[in-house]
């Protein structure tokens, strides 16, 4: 009975301990070297000041007067997922405005948020996109932690945005945490979702009911196209369409059949550019 407790309080203290360098690394920053855009992309590169947390990495692609797109990358990623996206943008006329978030690429932050940290990052991203292209339509394109930013950044900004797309998001940071331990170990893990959840305010300040995306899409008041894989376990389809439900019309579902959690330009090029192209044209429309 004796060498049974301790093997359960052993089992226990070891599952803390991963748990808690889980959390450690999930929140470290990833900061690395970006580097100047390639050169056929035109663009320049830019920062882009944060009130009170820094400053934003990016590149600058004007366009052609038909409006801009703000491209938000991916958790533990840098701006330089979204150059296939940005790419075919300027090549319709589009201005453009990749940056690393916060904590990311050559961004400044001292923690990943998980998409509440970085919101007043993009609230800054779009004022400078407004800034530099007056009068012109703003639009944004948010993949998973971007698209967790992007719906978190309410009420801001003001004016609204004009058209948004956002891929792969989570609807409550709890879902997405115990997704993916049953993913990585099998649906025991689930059980250690509240260890992991337990860590945010020490690490971050913030709470699991504060990373809740499904509570914040009734204040989006921009057009918006919610896209996910239909075999995505990191967020499930079920989770996808209840975000979409969520949402104000007018909204539009868009199932990558066959997709898992990944990019999904890259998963399928062709179609997923003919179903962006499609959206901000109809949306982002220059005014008269």
């Amino acid at each position: 009975m004796r060498i049974a407790i301790r093997l359960v309080i052993a089992a226990v203290v070891s599952a803390t301990l991963l748990v808690g360098a889980a959390g450690e690394w999930l929140s470290r920053p990833a900061a690395r070297a970006v580097g100047e855009p390639p050169a056929d992309l035109a663009a320049r590169s830019v920062r882009v000041p944060v009130a009170d947390s820094g400053h934003l990495a990016g590149w600058f692609v004007r366009g052609h007067g038909r409006g801009a797109v703000l491209l938000l990358h991916g958790l533990r990623s840098d701006r330089r997922q979204m150059l296939g996206r940005a790419r075919f943008l300027r090549d319709a006329g589009y201005a453009v405005l990749l940056v690393d978030l916060p904590a990311h690429g050559e961004s400044s932050g001292e923690r990943i948020g998980f998409g509440l940290q970085e919101a007043a990052a993009v609230s800054a991203a779009i004022a400078y996109l407004r800034a530099q292209l007056p009068g012109q339509p703003v639009g944004a394109i948010g993949v998973s932690l971007g698209a967790a930013a992007l719906v978190l950044s309410r009420p801001s900004p003001s004016p609204p945005l004009d058209a948004v797309i956002l891929e792969s998001l989570y609807p409550t940071i709890a879902e997405a945490v115990s997704n993916r331990l049953d993913q990585r170990l099998g649906p025991y893990g689930r059980m250690l979702a509240p260890l992991l959840l337990w860590q945010l305010p020490l690490r971050l300040g913030v709470s699991a009911g504060d990373l809740r995306p499904v509570a914040a899409m009734p204040a989006l008041s921009a057009p918006v196209l919610v896209a996910a894989g239909t075999q995505d376990r990191h967020t499930t389809w079920s989770e996808t369409e209840r975000l979409f439900a969520a949402a104000r019309a007018p909204k539009a579902l868009w199932a990558v059949q066959g997709a898992p959690h990944v990019d999904l330009h890259a998963f399928g090029p062709d179609a997923y550019r003919a179903r962006v192209l499609a959206f901000l044209s109809h949306h982002l429309r220059p005014a008269d």
